[in-house]
């Protein structure tokens, strides 16, 4: 079952303090938009682009409504994972990546 637009409002509300407000966002129609910083107004999320767009697009308004994918280009650790409200791995991040065990 797909995110609603609630579940990305409360994770764009609740973004924990210590992830960097930086990743991809990825719509319904597949299109993917690069951001270094966002804002929210209600339904609203704000994108500041990384770079401008073709048209010269700094700036843009995305509805939660048609997001359907978050990437963070950000590295995470076990704590923040866990203050994000994410529940669940088999063992730590640490354990997994020890000597290529990943």
């Amino acid at each position: 079952m797909p995110a609603t637009a609630q579940t990305w409002l409360e994770l764009f509300t609740d973004w924990p303090a210590d992830v960097p407000r930086v990743g991809i966002i990825v719509s319904t129609l597949n299109e993917q938009t690069p951001f270094k910083n966002f804002w929210m107004r209600g339904d609203l999320l704000l994108l500041e682009r990384n770079v401008p767009d073709a048209n010269g697009g700094r700036f843009v308004l995305v509805s939660f409504d048609v997001i359907n994918t978050v990437k963070l280009s950000s590295p995470l650790n076990d704590s923040t994972i866990a203050k994000a409200g994410f529940t669940g791995a088999e063992r730590p991040l640490a354990e997994r990546f020890r000597r290529g065990a990943g």
